[in-house]
């Protein structure tokens, strides 16, 4: 296990012996540790980030932060759902340790978070926009967080522990005027700050912003070649609720009641009685939170959108229609936070902060977009396994760097802590990236990462539960679900797509040996005990 104790004892053996300038004040030895500001959205997939993959979009300013920093291509997350994950990176430990399984689960505030620690190392804190931990973490000195999801437009915020009155305006802008105010009021400070700077989007129902709906259903995007997926081989995908041929047509898809009253889509709520009809509810009572010019800006699209479906419900051209329109909806809440992005990194170079500031930009997992024909995450397949993650840091990492080896999002806590020159304490288990920063990994860097999905499969979308390990070619996945248990083996060098199951296959029997060896050792070592 990596550890950063090292330079920080050094720094206070320096302290101690006098070698710094007696003239030195707490504050001028404070201003030299790096800002930090910890950008994260919601289920944003890898290739929907122009760095990463220019197929579907292009994100200049996301962008920015990997040509000016580092860039990881393997970077994966413990438990692919959105509170479990925050969890995890909150806390730098797997869900079974840091107790937050599932969405439904709870999770104890009163746990150790990178976010305290930064906090009582003398780091003014703060977080804007959306935690997803029913309480809000530890440790911070100013919050405007969103209640739950919250909404796309005119949101309700907690401010340091007080609700407000719904915000006028769209939520991704909303979320990044706070941070830039937070900004302004640490320019001028001597006091190191650490932000998180968390969105909502681009987590469903996806409605973009107002400005953006102009020309947006003109727009259309390639189809992945296993939209059409059959599943052959691989039950607990085929038992999965979460294809883009059964979305909410009202919730998802956008086609209000006038256009199709009777809501067809099951939504990954097959276990809901009355599911349907209650998720078309919530999205008319999102258009009848719009004020009148928002709506007034929307219902153009809203008729152009019901119009099709018209055209194409129960046609062969359905399915592709449902696609791009997912599609553009997505996308276009992925440019508002790269568009919003930009607004934060311009302020820091104008304000010279940049130099001197860690930006961290990542997700609370990937997402399927049209993949197996799937939208949503849980899986341990590539799309929702994988998730963006770029740092860059002019101090101490050169501009358009790589990294290649595996990384988890448990390791952002003790890298953000070793940046920051604060202990990390023994029982984190992700390592520090720090060690990377120069192009070349220790020789006990992981072969292998763990995963495991916790969420009951009688709730939404249906997925069976399961635990696997992945290393740089191969693939295990042991599904632990009654009714779905088996093994599924994956060689990512020659299908990358994951369409072939070869578990049976005699040719990786000794490949299966090792990753089922490998899932042991695994949860031996992080003490997995069920």
């Amino acid at each position: 296990m990596l550890r950063s104790a090292t330079l920080y004892l050094f720094i206070l053996i320096l302290t101690a012996c006098g070698t710094a300038s007696d003239s030195e004040t707490d504050a001028d030895q404070a201003a030299r540790r790096p800002n930090i500001i910890f950008i994260m959205s919601d289920d944003h997939a890898q290739r929907a980030i122009s760095a990463y993959s220019d197929e579907l979009i292009q994100t200049p300013n996301l962008d920015r932060i990997a040509n000016e920093g580092m860039l990881f291509h393997n970077s994966f997350v413990t438990n692919s759902i959105c509170a479990p994950s925050r969890a995890a990176i909150l806390t730098g430990k797997y869900s079974h340790i840091n107790g937050k399984i599932d969405n439904l689960s709870p999770f104890d505030p009163n746990q150790w978070t990178f976010t305290e620690a930064l906090h009582d190392a003398g780091y003014r804190t703060s977080l804007f926009g959306k935690h997803h931990l029913q309480e809000i973490p530890h440790g911070l000195d100013e919050y405007r967080a969103l209640i739950g999801q919250g909404d796309y437009y005119n949101p309700t915020f907690i401010h340091n522990g007080d609700t407000l009155a719904p915000t006028k305006g769209y939520t991704t802008t909303l979320i990044t005027d706070y941070a830039l105010e937070e900004l302004q009021r640490n320019a001028d400070s001597d006091q190191p700050f650490m932000m998180l700077y968390w969105h909502k989007a681009p987590h469903r129902n996806w409605m973009p912003d107002t400005s953006d709906l102009d020309g947006l259903l003109d727009n259309e995007y390639p189809e992945p070649a296993t939209l059409r997926d059959d599943y052959a081989g691989r039950p607990a995908a085929a038992n999965a609720d979460m294809r883009i041929a059964d979305m909410f047509v009202s919730q998802d898809l956008k086609v209000i009641e006038e256009y199709e009253p009777n809501d067809p889509g099951t939504g990954g709520a097959t276990f809901w009685e009355g599911g349907s009809a209650q998720m078309a509810r919530y999205f008319y009572n999102e258009i009848d939170r719009l004020h009148p010019d928002q709506r007034a800006a929307w219902q153009p699209f809203l008729d152009r959108v019901g119009r099709e479906w018209q055209q194409v419900k129960g046609t062969e051209e359905e399915l592709s229609w449902r696609y791009q329109r997912y599609m553009q909806d997505y996308l276009a809440s992925v440019k508002s936070v790269d568009d919003n992005v930009g607004r934060v990194l311009d302020y820091l170079d104008e304000s010279g902060l940049a130099d001197n500031t860690i930006v961290i930009y990542t997700s609370d997992q990937g997402f399927y977009l049209g993949e197996h024909g799937w939208y949503d995450k849980r899986f341990m397949y590539e799309e929702s396994h994988r998730t963006p993650l770029m740092i860059r840091y002019p101090a101490r990492i050169d501009a358009g760097t790589t990294v290649d080896e595996l990384v988890l999002n448990i390791d952002i806590a003790p890298t953000l802590l070793e940046l920051a020159d604060t202990l990390i304490p023994e029982e984190l288990q992700g390592y520090s990236l720090v060690p990377l920063f120069d192009g070349e990994a220790p020789d006990d860097w992981r072969d292998f990462i763990y995963y495991r999905y916790y969420q009951q499969m009688n709730s939404f979308h249906r997925v069976a539960r399961h635990e696997g390990v992945r290393g740089d070619r191969y693939k295990l996945i042991h599904f632990t679900e009654p009714g779905f248990e088996g093994y599924e083996l994956y060689d990512l060098d020659e299908d990358p797509n994951e369409m072939e199951n070869r578990i049976d296959d005699p040719d990786l029997t000794a490949e299966k040996e090792r990753l089922q060896s490998e899932l042991r050792e695994k949860r031996r070592e992080l003490e997995v005990t069920d």
